[in-house]
């Protein structure tokens, strides 16, 4: 595990969500969210029926360096939408997430667990995953 951008394990992770239409006061996943190291923030937003999150804070120099893009890797990941989950996935959302500490884009889910915790999983050909749960920035 390194201490890149994100600390995602290694994984770019996605979300399942409750429905934008259905989801009740308090149960919307847009919003402010830290991640499981406590190090980035997340901002999840409404986009194409689903939600899209974007990277707005970062430790360090955060660098986008394992781009696979060669022209993109002196930029800054805050700023760069990492989450697209516009796929109605059950009771939620599925779709990828580009992952800046490896250069990946992964398949994945994201679940709102209650207000104010969010479960996100990435995967590997949809057999190796890994979860964490972000926590809504108050």
């Amino acid at each position: 595990m390194t201490s890149a951008p994100l600390c995602l394990s290694g994984l770019a992770l996605i979300a399942t969500l409750a429905v934008p239409a259905l989801a009740a006061p308090g149960n919307d996943p847009a919003g402010l969210w830290v991640t499981e190291t406590g190090q980035s923030k997340v901002r999840i937003a409404p986009c194409g029926g689903g939600y899209c999150g974007t990277i707005v804070a970062a430790p360090g120099k955060a660098l986008d360096a394992r781009n696979p893009d060669e022209s993109l890797r002196g930029r800054s990941v805050v700023g760069v939408q990492i989450l697209d989950a516009r796929k109605p996935d059950g009771g939620g959302f599925s779709g990828t997430l580009y992952n800046p500490n490896d250069g990946k884009t992964y398949s994945g889910s994201m679940r709102l667990k209650d207000a104010s915790s969010l479960e996100v999983s990435g995967c590997v050909l949809a057999v190796l995953c890994k979860s964490q749960t972000w926590t809504r920035v108050k």
